[in-house]
């Protein structure tokens, strides 16, 4: 993992070069005060007539749960995210090779199952979501009045990942996991405005406040049973790809695995999984394959600072090969405040409030399989969702305690927050 183009700088350029390279991470990470999702929200909610809700995705079953961003978290609608699966369906099963990689993708990080919906976003004017499905290699619009497809983008590759919505709200990002490329297209209209590469198996996408960089974490294969320490390095080309939003042209590279080595952590994965700025965008929480916690990134220093270990749940199997595509703990949000974080410790099946001060963590809550984290429309609470139970779960950032939880579909994996007209309960077909 440590090619010519990725060497480490610092060991060989002098103090006054250092200064200027940290200048850069700093200039590129003061940007980033919030994640796309809390970005596209806060422009959104300057549009009359809206209801700011929560999108709660059932990967499995190909439906979006919408509920209320606070409070109770009252259901209030649902969408069909998949009302052309009759068509997809034909579409693959007449293509030997897209039906291979629709029933690997099946076996492997499906768990048996279709991944029918991954991430999505609401329009700035909240008349459409924007979905990737992974099982189908593309993104649609889904008009939530009517519930029909708007347009449709077949990514490159078989298989779409997680997105980013610019701050703007006109632009979203997704990873085409399978060809190594980021699509960033306009969310209106599909069309795509620029694409780049990144490391192997492109996952989470932030954009930066102003929507001038765009930041990729590749985390490599993470569906084989190579997991031992010391084949980590058949995993493949992790990193982090920050471009240019307006050239799509490659500003800066980040491989965390020299970072690891210097910090002393020589055998953990460096497959940056879900990630988390402060407001400030001087520090980057992240989590990584196969471990239970999470790290302190100084971006500006361009170094690790701190790193918590969080409990093992005596009855999580100690197999690494048990840990489902590799995601020990997946899920991680900040409260607005920017003092403290919400771990899904996935595998683990709990989560877990921590200090950010001390790095202390509260109550563990117990939840089955917590799959992400976000944060609740008024920032009070943190949202998890549980794929092993469907349903999502409220914990509140002050207590550490459990406030609600809500029933949704089958297995639920991200949530964002969105928008949708007020008045609305669901499309009228689709």
């Amino acid at each position: 993992m440590s090619s010519g183009k990725n060497s480490d700088p610092r060991r060989t350029m002098g103090p006054s070069r250092r200064r200027v390279l940290g200048g850069v991470a700093a200039t590129l990470a003061m940007a980033v005060a919030v994640s796309g999702t809390a970005a596209a929200a806060t422009q959104q909610a300057g549009a009359s007539a809206l209801r700011e809700v929560l999108f709660v995705g059932n990967n499995w079953e190909g439906t979006a749960d919408v509920i209320d961003s606070t409070g109770g978290f009252a259901k209030i609608g649902r969408v069909n995210v998949i009302p052309d699966k009759d068509q997809r369906l034909s579409e693959i099963y007449l293509n030997p090779v897209k039906l291979a990689y629709f029933l690997a993708i099946r076996e492997t990080v499906g768990e048996g199952h279709d991944q029918l919906v991954d991430d999505m976003y609401t329009t700035p004017d909240g008349t459409a979501v924007v979905v990737s499905r992974p099982s189908f290699a593309d993104v649609v619009s889904i008009d939530l009045a009517t519930g029909r497809i708007k347009w449709r983008f077949p990514v490159s590759g078989y298989r779409a990942d997680h997105m980013a919505v610019s701050p703007d709200g006109r632009r979203v990002a997704v990873s085409a996991s399978t060809s190594n490329t980021v699509h960033v297209l306009d969310i209106q209209t599909g069309k795509e405005a620029g694409s780049f590469k990144s490391g192997d198996k492109p996952h989470e996408n932030v954009f930066t406040r102003d929507g001038r960089y765009l930041w990729n974490m590749s985390i490599g294969d993470v569906n084989t049973d190579l997991d031992d320490p010391w084949l980590d390095w058949t995993k493949g080309d992790r990193r982090i790809t920050v471009v240019d939003t307006s050239t799509f042209k490659q500003v800066k590279v980040i491989d965390m695995r020299k970072r690891l080595d210097a910090f002393g952590h020589k055998n953990v994965s460096d497959a940056v999984r879900p990630a988390v700025f402060t407001p400030d965008a001087s520090m980057l929480y992240f989590q990584v394959s196969f471990f239970n916690g999470l790290y302190e990134y100084d971006v500006a220093a361009d170094r690790i600072t701190r790193v918590k270990t969080l409990p093992e749940n005596p009855s999580t199997s100690k197999n690494r090969n048990d840990w489902i595509n590799d995601s020990r703990h997946h899920g991680v949000s900040m409260n607005p405040a920017g003092d403290k974080l919400c771990v899904a410790g996935t595998m683990d099946d709990y989560a877990t409030i921590v200090d950010r001060a001390t790095l202390q963590e509260g109550p563990l809550v117990t939840v089955s399989k917590p799959y992400w984290a976000t944060v609740s429309g008024d920032g009070r609470a943190c949202i998890v969702s549980e794929s092993g139970a469907d349903r999502v779960t409220a914990i509140d950032f002050a207590t550490g305690q459990k406030v609600a939880s809500v029933p949704v579909g089958d297995h639920p994996q991200r949530v964002r927050l969105g928008h949708v007209p007020a008045g609305w309960t669901g499309p009228t077909g689709g």
